[in-house]
This record gives structure tokens, sequence and C-alpha cells, in this order.
């Protein structure tokens, strides 16, 4: 089931993060978050911005929000995407129902351009972002450092 997002769910959320906080290079952040400072960005995104959840049972398995692109007043109408499942639900089209629900609600609001900036390489992140007509628009090589690795960061456009 996909639902909008709680300050319940920080605990949950935080812990599917933190695995790819601590095992992967996919986010640049390097150190965990706290169950407190995930409900603080919850916080933070849905006030202006949709976030969900996609629950089974009592386990959330994914989760998709979008945020603001940047902050100059002419970019309202553009956001960037973000999509986290469980490492141990992987392949399951969690992010694709996840992403549709998204995208379907962004599209309703009348949001003009979606963006996603991914880690290269990331096949997996790559096809779910053009089953949905994203385009690549840059690859900035290099940019990032995470485990004693320069890593490049590509961004996909999806325009409305």
């Amino acid at each position: 089931m996909i639902r909008a997002v709680t300050p319940n769910d920080a605990k949950q959320l935080a812990a599917i993060y933190n695995h790819y906080v601590l095992n992967t290079v996919v986010t640049f952040d390097d150190v965990p978050f706290s169950e407190e400072e995930f409900r603080h960005k919850i916080a933070g995104i849905v006030s202006n911005y949709p976030f969900f959840v996609f629950e089974e049972g009592a386990k959330i398995l994914g989760y998709a929000y979008a945020n603001k692109w940047r902050e100059k007043p002419a970019y309202r109408h553009t956001v960037e995407s973000t999509v986290y499942v469980h490492h141990e639900a992987q392949g399951q089209q969690i992010g694709y129902k996840l992403y549709a629900q998204l995208l379907n609600y962004l599209k309703a609001q009348e949001c003009h351009v979606v963006v996603g900036g991914l880690t290269l390489p990331n096949e997996a992140s790559v096809k779910l972002h053009e089953k949905f007509g994203f385009k690549q628009v840059a690859h900035f090589k290099e940019v990032g450092l995470k485990f004693n690795r320069w890593l490049d960061v590509g961004f996909w456009q999806l325009t409305f």
C-alpha cells in the first residue's frame, strides 16, 4: 500500500536510508541519520512537497518524495525527486510504484519539471528514470568523494 508519510515513519525510513549511507555511494551523505533527524527532514519536506511510503503490513519497504530544486522563485515549478527502497526488497517494483504515485501527483499539481540526480554508474536507477520518460541532461565527472573514491553524478529530467 502506498500512503502519505507520517512523522511516526521516521525510524523505519532512517533505517532504510542509513543502509545506503553506510554501505553504498548512491547517496553522498556519510553520517547516518538519527530517528529525530529524519523526523525533522520529513517535516521540512511535507510542509511544501509530497512524500509517500510503500508499506506492507507494518513494515515500510520504500519511500519517494519531491523537494525544492533551487532557491530562486523562477524555479518554483521544478522539483528534485528522490526514491529509496529497502535493500532487502529490491526487484519487487516498489520503486516503480512509488515513482508512479509521486509523478502522477506532481503532474496533477502542475509541476513542470522533475529532476533526478544519480550517482553514476547506477544502472537500476537509470532504468527506473528512463522508464518514466526522464532524459539525461548532465553528467558531472568526479564531483563527489566517498569511500576514497571519486564519483560521477548525472542528472535526468522529466518535463510534463
